[in-house]
């Protein structure tokens, strides 16, 4: 495919997006971890391993066919981005724990992306539907420009002037929900033809992974001890994925616009059902709060 919006608004936006990640980024958000390697353990444990094996699951169990089952598992692979931050501070997470873990997920991503989705891609076989995928080391080098880069240019720009990065936050993070729209609805639109019965089971997918993926990120953490605003934080980052990542990756680097469906129906659902699932634990949060008050 070599239409406009991947040769320049793919590109475009996850650089918007990752420079948005970077303004708001020091060094001292990476080292900040050491002061909470359990925590930061426990969240990385569930985005790195338990998520891959829910959407493999998932993918099983709904049969889906190869090209989406390896868009499913691209999209559990990437990483966290600046809404999970958001969500955290509407339900009183831990926003400077969210800060660190995407900043962590959005390096560990580059080795991760690349080792989840050969796996998918030697497991499903897409090829014999016509499709030829593969993520070879010189497509990695993409990846790691396209993810880490523009971060680091933000990092950059913030050290020069933090009044100028806090300046620019308002508006970079507008423009990251801008294109972050306009790119899935490129997306959607380009895989229009598709059966009804197609995207709905996609859509049941997504939706699933994203509830399981909000629930394990918030009631592991909390069975292993962490605090309740730690818990909200790590389940804003396990289960809001960075799904500009994704459809850039299947779209500009695999070449496979069906490859990004899942991530870009999956950019458009997982906002109401974060909203939702924050809802219900700061409502028993509260509820909790209240009994003890009394």
């Amino acid at each position: 495919m070599n239409s406009p919006l991947v040769s320049v608004g793919l590109p475009l936006a996850l650089a918007v997006i990752m420079f948005g990640l970077g303004l708001s980024l020091t060094v001292a958000d990476f080292t900040r971890i050491a002061k909470s390697p359990r925590i930061v353990a426990i969240a990385l444990l569930c985005q790195v391993i338990a998520l891959p094996i829910v959407a493999f699951g998932l993918v099983l169990l709904f049969d889906l066919p190869a090209i989406l089952a390896v868009g499913m598992m691209l999209l559990a692979s990437s990483p966290g981005g600046t809404t999970a931050n958001l969500f955290s501070h509407l339900f009183r997470g831990d926003v400077a724990l969210n800060v660190s873990l995407t900043a962590v997920n959005s390096v560990i991503a580059v080795v991760t992306v690349p080792l989840v989705t050969n796996f998918a891609i030697g497991y499903f076989d897409p090829a014999e539907s016509g499709e030829s995928v593969g993520l070879q080391f010189g497509k990695v080098v993409q990846v790691f420009a396209i993810v880490l880069v523009p971060v680091a240019v933000g990092m950059l720009v913030r050290r020069a002037s933090v009044a100028f990065a806090d300046r620019m936050d308002r508006p970079v993070r507008i423009g990251s929900a801008v294109t972050l729209m306009l790119v899935i609805v490129g997306t959607l639109a380009a895989e229009a033809g598709d059966p009804p019965d197609s995207l709905a089971q996609v859509s049941g997918i997504t939706v699933l992974f994203c509830l399981i993926s909000l629930t394990i990120g918030y009631f592991l953490p909390r069975l292993l001890g962490v605090p309740d605003r730690q818990a909200i934080a790590c389940s804003m980052e396990v289960g809001i994925h960075n799904s500009t990542i994704a459809i850039t990756i299947a779209v500009s680097v695999l070449d496979s616009t069906e490859m990004a469906v899942p991530a870009a129906i999956y950019g458009i659902l997982m906002f109401p059902l974060a909203a939702a699932f924050g809802y219900l634990i700061t409502r028993k949060r509260s509820r909790v709060a209240v009994a003890a008050a009394e």
